[in-house]
């Protein structure tokens, strides 16, 4: 019992100014399989959580309205379940400082990810238009890595220590769009996203 009031009371801590813990926690296979989502590392959790709304969701909510959460935070032994039963996990040792956000990498980087579907873009723009959003988060969002994919342009995004600029896709043209190893960004990629509302990012007032 103890344990339930534990993750309530987790789930109540506020992220950022619209973000909570609680809306990164569900997870399709918790449910199904009933297995508990429990954090190892509360603090390391938080931290990296916060970095994550502060730096890259508030700004995306603030320019394009109500971003979806698709899934955010899995702890090490549900990540390894999914990775294990083909359940669209990648294996923990490259989901830590990701999906698992309460273990650092392998070189002591702390990080976070969430894979978001922003509806605007969803309702407004063709999948295949997915490099234009690409182009326009690579520009305006400090961001680890990204990687869309091909259902309702959903995409993972993450904030890490070191960053590596890094964007790939399962979307035509597959691979890597731009990060370590591959091509430049064009000098002429703003024209690409033409017609995208004003950035209106701004730093939470939480971390004021």
């Amino acid at each position: 019992m103890k344990a339930f009031w534990d993750l309530e009371d987790l789930g109540r801590t506020q992220l950022s100014n619209s973000f909570f813990l609680r809306d990164f926690l569900h997870s399709e296979i918790a449910a199904t399989y009933s297995l508990p989502n429990i954090p190892v590392d509360r603090d390391l959790l938080v931290e990296t959580g916060r970095r994550l709304c502060e730096t890259i969701l508030e700004p995306l909510q603030d320019t394009f309205g109500r971003i979806h959460v698709r899934s955010g935070y899995r702890s090490p032994s549900l990540n390894e379940f999914g990775h294990e039963n083909g359940l669209k996990c990648a294996r923990n040792a490259y989901s830590f400082a990701d999906h698992i956000w309460d273990v650092r990498d392998a070189a002591g980087n702390a990080g976070a990810c969430a894979c978001i579907v922003i509806p605007w873009f969803l309702n407004t723009h063709d999948p295949a238009e997915w490099r234009r959003l690409a182009w326009w988060l690579y520009d305006h969002v400090d961001f680890h890595r990204v990687v869309f994919f091909s259902r309702q342009s959903s995409f993972n995004i993450g904030w890490r220590d070191n960053p590596q600029r890094e964007i790939s896709s399962y979307l035509e043209p597959k691979g890597l769009l731009v990060g370590p190893g591959g091509p430049p960004p064009p000098a002429d990629r703003a024209a690409l996203y033409a017609g995208f509302p004003p950035f209106m990012g701004m730093r939470s007032p939480m971390s004021v």
